[in-house]
């Protein structure tokens, strides 16, 4: 145990944040460098090392949060590296961008704010990084047996790392320029700088695994000629179709799907645009979704210069803290957040639904109706009375997706079955109905967190190194049909 005291005597401390003046200037990380390892050993300490670390079951990955956390509060940063690698590929990626359901169970969280396991697990990656302690892990001899991972997002890179230091050569398929999947196009720069999957790439790289980008399996190159050419496949394409919203005016110019705008100010950052094709700049923008999205489409409107930004949401306004008896500990709540993003402005507005889209001459969007929303009898249902109209030049859809793309051919030319919501179905090897052929991710899965993507893609590489070889070491945190404390 840390400190037997240390929950008592520390309360909670988080990472600094840049004043909101000075980070909206930039695109950089809005966190203040190096704010948390001056803090972090106390907060280490605030670990209990439970007999039962609910923290595992609230992690996916199952992560040593207890044994870590002792690590970090010693300041045995090589140590604390090594339990965090144990069983998670990417801790830099979940330590910036998960929502944390870890926290939600931690046991000190039932009458006091919980450790600050999210900011704790960053800190020793960082420093692991600094120190020189995350080096490349090639295998020692190669099963003469190949791969092809279909995505580069966290299921798809997790997947390869695994099955490359197993001893399989594995070449990951991508049909964007650049590898990273939605981390690189989705999340925005000021969530996680680049310059982050940029590294893990190059261990990646160093280690075996081959990266193919620009290819788009089911278009560039058939499904039948991949499985052809390589002795398993797995799918991590991702949950890419996009939830639209069907309402009158839809069709006018300036209303984006999230995925559509959110990318291009990416790709500023990357060098290949000035400014982004499709920009807030003096607009007044309308994000639809109440979402992680709908925050990346806020914050990356106010760095663009918007003129207003308001949010909306259909369902109504989240507790403040957790509900005893509909959501109990350790499950993980539905609470009232405020990203970053939010504290930068913004209006937020809730249990409103649109009803039509209104364009100028030019076929341009100009105004958002709406009209608030009520539950009645299990049902939401507009409030008489209560239209109204907001101005909206530029308008985000952020309303979450609806499975894997079906129209560029991989799902049809493999000859895949699919579940009763749409995804990919998979066994408990996560193998699909065609021999050989994988699935991992939010193909399989439906749209969920990053820590269940890398969870996925580390359950999945179990299951193809078992198809390749009979018998496999990997480890394999989850199962296709597990859904406790799912989020």
């Amino acid at each position: 145990m840390a400190d037997p005291k240390g929950f008592l005597n520390h309360g909670r401390e988080v990472a600094t944040s840049r004043p909101v003046e000075v980070r909206l200037k930039d695109w950089n990380e809005v966190y203040v460098p190096g704010s948390l390892l001056p803090i972090i050993s106390k907060q280490a300490s605030r670990c209990m090392d439970c007999g039962i670390p609910f923290c595992h079951n609230g992690c996916p990955l199952g992560n040593l949060i207890p044994e870590w956390n002792d690590y970090a509060y010693r300041e045995d940063w090589a140590a604390a590296s090594e339990r965090l690698h144990a069983t998670n590929n990417f801790p830099e990626f979940t330590g910036r961008l998960c929502p944390a359901p870890c926290e939600s169970a931690c046991v000190l969280g039932i009458n006091q704010p919980a450790v600050t396991i999210k900011n704790v697990e960053v800190s020793i990656i960082d420093k692991a990084w600094e120190t020189g302690d995350v080096a490349p892990q090639a295998p020692e001899r190669l099963s003469g047996k190949t791969v092809a991972v279909i995505g580069s997002g966290p299921a798809g890179l997790a997947a390869a790392q695994q099955l490359t230091r197993a001893g399989h050569t594995v070449a990951v398929y991508e049909r964007a320029d650049r590898v990273g999947g939605l981390l690189r196009y989705g999340i925005p720069e000021f969530k996680m700088e680049k310059r982050h999957i940029n590294r893990r790439i190059e261990q990646m790289r160093a280690e075996g695994t081959r990266f193919r980008t620009g290819i788009e399996i089911g278009r560039d190159l058939k499904a039948t000629d991949l499985k052809k050419r390589y002795d398993a496949v797995v799918i991590a394409a991702g949950a890419t179709t996009a939830r639209d919203l069907p309402a009158p005016g839809r069709e006018l110019t300036g209303i984006y799907q999230a995925m559509e705008y959110l990318p291009l100010a990416n790709k500023v950052q990357e060098g290949d645009y000035v400014t982004a094709p499709i920009s807030a700049e003096g607009k007044h923008v309308v994000v639809i979704g109440g979402g992680d999205t709908g925050a990346d489409c806020v914050g990356t409107a106010h760095r663009q210069g918007a003129a207003s930004v308001t949010q909306l949401e259909i369902m109504p306004r989240p507790n403040d803290e957790r509900n005893p008896v509909a959501q109990p500990w350790p499950t993980f709540p539905m609470l009232y957040k405020v990203t970053s993003a939010h504290e930068e402005g913004g209006e937020r507005v809730y249990s409103v639904s649109t009803t039509h889209f209104e364009g100028d001459e030019d076929g341009n969007v100009q105004w958002l109706h709406l009209v608030e929303v009520e539950f009645v009898d299990g049902k939401l249902t507009q409030k008489p009375g209560t239209e109204r109209k907001i101005p909206a030049q530029l308008v985000t859809l952020a309303m979450g997706f609806t499975g894997t793309d079906r129209e560029n051919g991989l799902v049809d030319q493999f000859g895949l079955d699919l579940d009763e919501r749409g995804n990919i179905a998979r066994d408990t090897d996560f193998q699909t109905n065609v021999p050989g052929v994988f699935v991992a991710g939010d193909a399989g899965r439906g749209q969920s967190l990053i820590v269940w993507a890398i969870a996925e893609g580390r359950s999945a590489a179990r299951g193809v190194d078992r198809f390749l070889t009979g018998a496999s070491d990997l480890p394999a945190p989850i199962r296709p049909t597990d859904r406790s404390l799912m989020v």
